[in-house]
């Protein structure tokens, strides 16, 4: 049984960028996350949905926030500065590939093993079926 996630309006969002909750999933006025149960009720227009990365959960979790504990957008990663080996292995040409190591030839001068017409068990080197004791030549 393979088990997927379900598509919901939660996948749309990016990981740590702050959207207006009105611009993803209407509904009625919620509070904020950090804000706690007791805080006041806001509109979808006054709340920012951020989903958070999540170690066991590879989708993530969405929470809302109120503009004063919205947080702040991470800023972009850094650009990986190239190095002088790096732009010298591009200019040159790459060398030929080696040949993958052969394959081992199959084997196929083994001995036929000899079966049972009845069983269809492979009978002792005697010849004699273990299951119903019959001779095979």
């Amino acid at each position: 049984m393979k088990i997927v996630s379900s598509q919901d309006w939660r996948d749309a969002i990016r990981f740590d960028a702050p959207v207006l909750v009105a611009d993803v999933v209407p509904g009625e006025a919620t509070r904020c996350v950090a804000c706690g149960a007791d805080g006041p009720l806001y509109e979808r227009t006054e709340l920012w949905a951020v989903k958070h990365r999540h170690p066991k959960h590879h989708d993530g979790f969405v929470r809302f926030y109120c503009e004063a504990h919205k947080p702040a957008a991470p800023p972009p990663p850094p650009v990986a500065p190239v190095t002088a080996a790096r732009t010298r292995a591009a200019a040159a040409p790459r060398a030929e590939r080696r040949s993958a190591s052969p394959r081992p030839t199959l084997i196929t001068d083994r001995p036929t093993r000899t079966m049972c017409p009845d069983c269809f068990v492979e009978v002792s080197v005697g010849g004699d079926c273990g299951m119903c004791g019959a001779q095979v030549v």
